[in-house]
């Protein structure tokens, strides 16, 4: 049973209490509400939180998620979190609302947009409102911060389980937030896919780019091209075994990231970072000579044969199967680091495989060099550069592609904090928590905000082998990135954040999971 006091009024007389006693440098007696209430600690900060310090909800083994219609998939996620650490049945009801309960709807505000969504929290009732299953998944994110940390165990822990009053109005600045991951270097399994999609979805990222080849391996398998995998998937960074996806594997990713409203973006990497390919298959290359398997970490010195017809049948032939498995709208053809190509033979290249792309029905998505291409209309260009903008970039906007914002010395997560760091590169700089927080995406770029498709956390993987790995190096960072996508631009403040942030400590721990101490954050125990 809960030891909070059942009269509005007491709980209100303690948060004052409690506020006092903070202000003051004291000492918050046990039993009184929490200043600043976690009504103002999520992360990503939401556009409008307003807090009632005289109201709690608390969930009882009568707790029911009423999720009619189309909210009933949400509503069964949501009871999934709930269960393991309450312990309570959370059943699933298409009924109408009731007090004790936690009601899902999609009836919300049109202002909300596609991804918005309105939280109410009273001493009855826990109210979400949106305009789409998106908006009630993102709310479930917001109200799973709004309980006790313990929430997110595995296993049944002791309450109780409340969540503070008020309302919570928000919506995203950016619609695209994405997170990369790169199994190409070294393979990373469908259960290790599916960990990191739990964990960015927790912060409203709603894109995962899979970078599924390079040099080191080619990772799904193309069915019209058995030897990519059958060659290119067996290596990866340092010589260990590699891996690959089958295409069944590749489904089962994409749907699990669908559950969790996260699209996937493949990435097919060329004519660069092909040395997989040009292993699997001698005809693909110029002199007509397999190349030897790739297993270091050097990039630009590989390329597709730019004046070879197989190449296109190739090129063709990897793009319908990677679409036809694709519900996405982009497809990412890298384009990086060309550096064995020369700028004729990369644009005749492109000229002839971004058509192919529209062809499928994909969007194209590249690296920002493949911008001296001169894609058209719905491309957008990744920038991943180290430098405040870039004149292709300037074009790109001109022609109307749209930007996605992946500065390396910002965002890239597979970069070392410090030079104390044990995973992770350096080349673009050392990035901590405060240097992937303080950039705006339109600032930094010096683009027009209407023009930044959104942002990016990539993460590369020549030195990363395990979910450990990638949580070290992705956590606190990921949650920072995710913020710049969020959030509204006015609302984003360093103090708050690296404050709000160390509450997400004792989460992680309770699910598990793995995280650099920063020492610019206050984490508590």
């Amino acid at each position: 049973m809960s030891a909070r006091p059942r009269s509005r009024a007491a709980r209100a007389g303690l948060a004052v209490v409690a506020g006092a006693l903070l202000a003051a440098g004291g000492v918050v007696p046990a039993g009184a509400a929490p200043a600043p209430s976690a009504m103002d600690s999520i992360v990503p900060a939401p556009e409008s939180v307003t807090p009632d310090p005289a109201a709690e909800f608390e969930l009882s083994e009568r707790t029911a998620v009423l999720a009619p219609g189309e909210a009933a998939g949400v509503g069964e996620y949501l009871a999934g979190v709930l269960r393991p650490a309450t312990g309570f049945p959370v059943p699933v009801n298409p009924a109408l609302p009731g007090t004790g309960d936690i009601a899902l709807a999609l009836d919300g505000d049109p202002a909300l947009g596609p991804e918005g969504y309105r939280l109410q929290v009273t001493d009855e009732a826990v109210r979400v409102h949106a305009t789409s299953p998106d908006g009630l998944f993102n709310a479930v994110q917001t109200l799973r911060q709004l309980l006790p940390a313990g929430i997110e165990s595995a296993t049944a822990q002791p309450g109780p389980w409340t969540m503070p009053g008020g309302e919570i109005t928000d919506k995203p600045r950016f619609g695209h937030r994405s997170a990369q991951l790169d199994p190409a270097r070294h393979f990373f399994t469908v259960d290790m896919v599916k960990r990191y999609i739990d964990q960015i979805a927790k912060y409203k990222i709603n894109r995962l780019h899979l970078h599924l080849t390079d040099d080191q391996g080619w990772r799904l398998q193309i069915n019209s091209w058995p030897r990519l995998t059958e060659v290119g998937g067996q290596t990866e960074v340092g010589g260990t075994p590699g891996g690959f996806y089958t295409q069944q594997d590749y489904t089962d990713i994409v749907n699990y990231a669908a559950s969790r409203h996260i699209s996937v973006v493949p990435e097919i990497d060329m004519p660069g970072h092909t040395n997989a390919a040009l292993a699997s298959y001698a005809e693909l290359n110029c002199d007509g000579v397999a190349k030897p398997p790739y297993t270091g970490i050097d990039v630009g010195f590989s390329s597709l044969c730019v004046n070879k017809d197989i190449t296109y049948r190739f090129v063709e032939d990897v793009i319908r199967e990677v679409a036809a498995l694709t519900p996405g709208e982009y497809l990412h053809i890298g384009g990086d680091e060309a550096h064995s190509t020369t700028d004729e033979d990369y644009t005749a290249f492109m000229a002839k495989v971004l058509p192919l792309v529209e062809k499928y029905g994909k969007k194209p998505l590249g690296w920002h060099e493949y911008g001296k291409a001169a894609p058209q209309g719905d491309a957008a260009l990744q920038f991943w550069g180290t430098t405040n903008g870039d004149p292709l970039l300037d074009d790109a906007v001109a022609r109307g592609n749209k930007i996605l914002a992946s500065p390396a010395n910002k965002s890239y997560l597979d970069m070392k904090y410090d030079e104390n760091t044990p995973l992770g590169l350096q080349w673009a700089g050392f990035i901590e928590v405060a240097d992937a927080y303080g950039w705006d995406p339109a600032d930094h770029l010096g683009v027009p905000e209407e023009s930044i498709l959104g942002v990016e956390a990539p993460m590369f993987s020549e030195t990363l082998e395990t979910s450990q790995h990638i949580e070290f190096m992705a956590f606190p960072r990921l949650p920072a990135i995710a913020e710049l996508g969020w959030s509204p631009k006015q609302s984003r403040d360093w103090e708050s954040f690296r404050t709000r942030l160390a509450a997400q400590g004792p989460r992680w721990q309770a699910a598990g999971q793995d995280f650099y101490r920063s020492p610019q954050i206050p984490w508590t125990e």
